[in-house]
């Protein structure tokens, strides 16, 4: 199958430090190269990627230090790319929310789009009530609350590479909280878990400037005051193993709709369980007395983590090869991919050109997953 992948250009493929959306974009891509794919990937120039890549701009937005930079400008270009080679491809996968939907209208048949982010904002319902004819792939069955009339192709949740992660069979006895300094991830949670349970608690995360403000005036007093808490700041992939294999428990105590939470797979990779607050994709990805603990109050979380050293690191490990390896999450979309190619009007000839053997391959990998 030949597949483009368009991803956002705001961070490198993979991320250098913190980055979801790239991140999933990087294992699928070279996942599906090792499947056998005929696979091209719009991205940065600084990409690492064992497809072919089409470099759209210099270098990913966020880390690029010129001051002056047109986030848009640089989407335009992306997109107009895609367009000039689009009959190169059998599927244009799009991992840019709805910006490509005016532009590639009349190729909707042969685009598939993954929604990364929560979808309970003003303007969205309109946006997928004018453009139906772009299928739609949610990475987890809670995302799609908001839009249920939306056109659902399929749920995959993500993946990673397991060999991305190393396996640790014993903590370091701290607990963890991975990801960004925000209001919605609740750092000021993990604080006071940790600090009731009289344990360390390391906090890896970044701090968006949009985010300034509850940095300085919520979390800072709360971390240089306490005896207990290190802030380690931002991470990239090369320090994530230590960091959650020597955790006891990795606190995940977000207050809001979280789609899926990459942090908690990286967890299960490392062998570490998750302490997730009941909420958003939690209860798909933690399984509550095996990977995890699911918790509603703060006094269960507190008692989950205190108990979350009783659990199998070995067997937490397993439950990741099974459900979450970036194979599995490939496997996936090439299902999503053969139904597209299916239901296309053009599918006979397709498959005359070129016979039947690609959508006969994404069937028999999905069946295999």
């Amino acid at each position: 199958m030949k597949i483009a992948q368009v991803t956002p250009l705001y961070e490198a493929v993979p991320p250098r430090l913190y980055g979801g959306t790239e991140r999933v974009v990087a294992h699928l891509t070279d996942a599906l190269v090792d499947l056998g794919h005929d696979v091209t990937l719009f991205a940065s120039a600084d990409a690492e990627t064992r497809a072919r890549l089409v470099p759209v701009r210099d270098q990913a937005i966020r880390l690029d230090p010129e001051p002056l930079k047109s986030d848009l400008a640089a989407h335009m270009t992306l997109l107009a790319e895609v367009l000039d080679r689009a009959d190169q491809f059998d599927v244009i996968h799009f991992h840019t929310d709805m910006v490509h939907f005016p532009f590639f209208r009349g190729l909707a048949d042969k685009t598939i789009t993954t929604l990364h982010g929560r979808l309970d904002l003003k303007d969205l319902p309109e946006i997928y009530e004018r453009w139906p004819e772009f299928g739609l792939v949610s990475i987890s069955d809670d995302q799609r609350r908001p839009l249920p009339a939306a056109n659902w192709k399929a749920t995959v949740h993500h993946g990673m590479p397991g060999e991305l992660y190393r396996f640790s069979p014993r903590s370091q006895g701290y607990l963890a909280f991975l990801g960004r300094i925000s209001p919605e991830k609740r750092p000021d949670r993990a604080i006071e878990i940790a600090t009731r349970l009289g344990k360390p608690l390391k906090i890896a995360a970044k701090v968006d400037a949009a985010d300034r403000a509850y940095w300085d005036s919520v979390i800072r007093p709360l971390v240089e005051g306490n005896p207990l808490i290190e802030f380690v700041g931002e991470i990239g992939d090369a320090q994530k193993s230590a960091f959650l294999g020597g955790a006891e428990a990795l606190l995940f105590p977000i207050d809001w709709p979280e789609p899926f939470g990459l942090v908690m797979i990286e967890a299960l990779a490392c062998g570490t369980p998750v302490v997730a607050f009941r909420c958003g994709s939690t209860p798909e990805i933690i399984e509550d007395g095996a990977t995890g603990f699911l918790v509603d109050t703060m006094e269960q979380a507190v008692a989950a983590a205190g108990q979350a050293h009783t659990l199998d690191r070995e067997a937490i490990r397993a439950r990741f090869d099974l459900r979450f390896s970036a194979t599995a999450m490939a496997r996936r979309y090439l299902d999503v991919y053969g139904d597209l190619l299916a239901r296309r009007p053009f599918a006979a000839q397709v498959l005359d050109d070129a016979p039947i053997r690609p959508l006969r391959e994404a069937r028999s990998f999905a069946l295999r997953a």
